[in-house]
This record gives C-alpha cells, sequence and structure tokens, in this order.
C-alpha cells in the first residue's frame, strides 16, 4: 500500500516573522525551525550549520579590512595592488585540516598559484590561490572566519 502524503503549502512570506524565527535560530543555536498555521508551514534554516549552540560570539565579517591608510600616500588595505580578495561567501580555514600547519606564514614568499587557504561555501571546500609572487606582508583573517565577497583576507608585497 503506498501512501500520498501531501506537503502543506508555504505561507505567504512575512518579514516579520521570518525575521523572528531567525532570531530564535541564532538564540537557540539551532539549525532549522519550522512554523504552522494550519495546513500552512514556513521553514526556516541555516545551510551548513550543526544545531550545536555557539561557543562564542564571532567577530563582524568585516573586522577585518581596516580602513586606515597603509602608507603616507593614503592608500587602504582595499586599493592594495597584492591584496587577496575572498572569491565567494564562506568560512576561511587557514590550514588544510584542523591541526595542520598552516598553508603560508607572514612574511613567507609565495609563488604564483600557491595554495594559501580554503574557503568552505555550502560544504566544498574551495582552494584559494596566491594570484602572484611575492611574500605575505599581512594575514587580514582568522582561522574560522566568515567572510563576504570582496572581503581582504591577505596581502602579498
Amino acid at each position: 500500500m503506498r501512501f500520498n502524503r501531501r506537503r502543506p503549502p508555504l505561507l505567504a512570506p512575512d518579514p516579520d516573522l521570518i525575521r523572528t524565527l531567525a532570531e530564535l535560530l541564532v538564540q537557540n543555536g539551532l539549525s532549522e525551525i519550522e512554523y504552522a498555521v494550519g495546513d500552512r508551514l514556513v521553514r526556516v534554516s541555516r545551510a551548513g550549520l550543526t544545531a550545536a549552540p555557539i561557543s562564542a560570539p564571532s567577530a563582524p565579517i568585516n573586522a577585518a579590512i581596516p580602513t586606515e591608510p597603509l602608507s603616507s600616500t593614503g592608500s587602504t588595505v582595499a586599493e592594495h595592488p597584492g591584496a587577496v580578495t575572498a572569491p565567494m561567501v564562506g568560512t576561511v580555514y587557514l590550514a588544510p585540516h584542523p591541526g595542520a600547519p598552516a598553508f603560508i606564514r607572514r612574511g613567507e614568499t609565495v609563488e604564483a598559484g600557491r595554495p594559501l587557504l580554503i574557503i568552505e561555501a555550502m560544504k566544498v571546500m574551495n582552494e584559494i590561490r596566491a594570484p602572484r609572487a611575492g611574500t605575505i606582508a599581512q594575514i587580514l583573517v582568522e582561522d574560522a572566519q566568515p567572510v563576504e565577497y570582496g572581503t581582504v583576507l591577505m596581502l602579498i608585497e
């Protein structure tokens, strides 16, 4: 015997309800929450996250981009010709796996194409390679830090 289980129709988008449910996700360390009214359903989830509570608040995403000038010319980190930026939104990992040494260190010389770090996006590990040869002048992100598209990750001089 085959059961035909119908899925309840989705509720019309209500930004206030969705915002409230998203806040509940964060406050309670949940990865998904459902809210049903009659035969209608709203589901809010955070992709790629587990239901384990977060032990410490993360730093603001744009905190790694200093806005002060790098030199007397007045250029900022984002304008630096050797700025390596995030090509996607995700989580930065400075080593190939937990417990392994970092791909690179400050002051180290790198060749073009050498792996610098990994950005995890939707459970896919994306290797970020050096766009040019040079010396790592600054590493502006920390291990396991979330980043936005365009965030300056490091500077190569």
